[in-house]
């Protein structure tokens, strides 16, 4: 926890997960309550990123900077870019999916903190990056950097899935989260169900990071960037809808590629994990939202 200009002490709390899995409707939805902050992905993951690597073995200056001193500067970064906030936000959710490959960081900055990883069918994120590169046909996204890798449906998604590609990259790093020493600091979120059924796993949300309840509005989200869009060539890729609710519609992948991502789902048994999960238990009466 760090202080706001003295006052009012500031809560951090993180969303991370997969790619095109409703962090930016989470955070669009968050953004209603008038003591939370939270959005897009931060730029402080890459500066943290950035300051370890400055300070650490193989650095000259890694004998000047104790792990202590790490920790502060690491910490500093979050009062720096947030110092600005209205200060009635004293609950900043940080947006970065490089989180999870860094909790351990993470809870040694925020003892306290909590980490809401958005998740969905990684066959259907690879339809909806899919869906995003057709739509924007006239330019060279920033999602591939080169021709060989955006050619066709194949590559894409092949670049996309690799250990290092926008959607192998997070889901290692989720992955790595969800069976490591601080699991459960972890909430996992399917974006299926915030979409269909936001006034129930809201409310579970705010359990599971202590705050107090908030009447949000699920018809009126109101989120978008679309500077930050253009200059990937990706225009509406953070755009959310207005209304939140289920979108259902056909793929566009090939089959075969459908079937193969749709097998990568493994937070659907999380045997051996502390992490917690939103989860709809189906009684005789009506299906009931829980954190399991």
């Amino acid at each position: 926890m760090a202080k706001l200009k003295d006052k009012t002490p500031r809560v951090f709390n993180f969303i991370s997960g997969l790619p095109r899995s409703g962090s930016t409707l989470l955070s669009a939805i968050l953004l209603q309550n008038p003591q939370f902050h939270a959005g897009m992905t931060s730029p402080v993951g890459n500066l943290f990123s950035t300051l370890i690597s400055s300070v650490s073995a193989g650095s000259e200056l890694a004998p000047m900077v104790s792990t202590e001193q790490r920790i502060r500067l690491s910490q500093g970064l979050f009062d720096s870019y947030y110092a600005d906030l209205d200060e009635r936000r004293t609950h900043v959710f940080d947006t970065n999916r490089a989180w999870t490959a860094n909790l351990s960081a993470v809870t040694k900055m925020f003892p306290d903190t909590k980490m809401l990883c958005c998740v969905r069918d990684v066959a259907w994120v690879m339809d909806s990056l899919e869906r995003q590169y057709q739509s924007n046909a006239f330019e060279n996204t920033g999602l591939f950097n080169d021709h060989g890798s955006r050619s066709t449906v194949y590559s894409r998604t092949e670049t996309l899935a690799s250990r290092n590609g926008l959607v192998g990259y997070a889901w290692s790093a989720l992955k790595e989260a969800l069976y490591g020493p601080h699991a459960d600091r972890l909430l996992i979120i399917d974006y299926d169900l915030l979409a269909s059924r936001p006034g129930e796993v809201i409310p579970l949300v705010y359990d599971f990071i202590g705050a107090d309840p908030f009447e949000h509005d699920f018809d009126n989200v109101i989120y978008d960037a679309p500077v930050f869009d253009a200059q990937l060539g990706l225009s509406g890729l953070h755009r959310v809808h207005k209304k939140v609710a289920p979108m259902p519609r056909r793929t566009i992948l090939p089959p075969e590629l459908f079937e193969q991502y749709s097998q990568l789902n493994f937070w659907r048994d999380l045997q051996g994990s502390r992490a917690r999960i939103i989860s709809e238990t189906k009684t005789e009466e009506t299906p009931l939202f829980s954190v399991a």
